[in-house]
């Protein structure tokens, strides 16, 4: 297993889910390009809520109204984005099986398969 170096500029968390990753798991190009996105992402969520401690949950709006503050939203896309990049990597749970098919895969195919014989859309 080739150990794919970090990218430059990655903060900690960034850079631990690198680590964590790579040392684990040999990705291809196109998956560790995924990966960084997912470790910059992961930096971005600490440094929100950083600020987010420090400028409260609340905020005023344009009316003077107490509001959530934007971060928030901000926050929750991020980390939203952070799954759905790390899902596209398809790693399984415990590296030494990491030749297996996930079950959840392997439950589609088979429902898939079901379908397409009941249905007469099997080839």
């Amino acid at each position: 297993m080739s150990k794919a170096t970090a990218p430059k500029g990655l903060d900690s968390v960034g850079s631990k889910l690198w680590r964590d990753v790579t040392s684990k798991y040999d990705l291809r190009v196109d998956e560790l390009m995924v990966l960084e996105k997912a470790c910059r992402a992961s930096d971005r969520i600490v440094t929100m809520e950083l600020e987010l401690g420090v400028v409260g949950v609340m905020s005023i709006g344009s009316m003077g109204q107490p509001v959530v503050h934007p971060l928030v939203a901000e926050i929750r896309a991020h980390e939203a984005q952070v799954a759905s990049l790390l899902g596209r990597l398809k790693l399984p749970d415990d590296p030494a099986r990491a030749g297996e098919v996930p079950r959840s895969t392997q439950a589609r195919a088979a429902a898939q398969s079901r379908w397409s014989t009941a249905h007469g859309a099997g080839a």
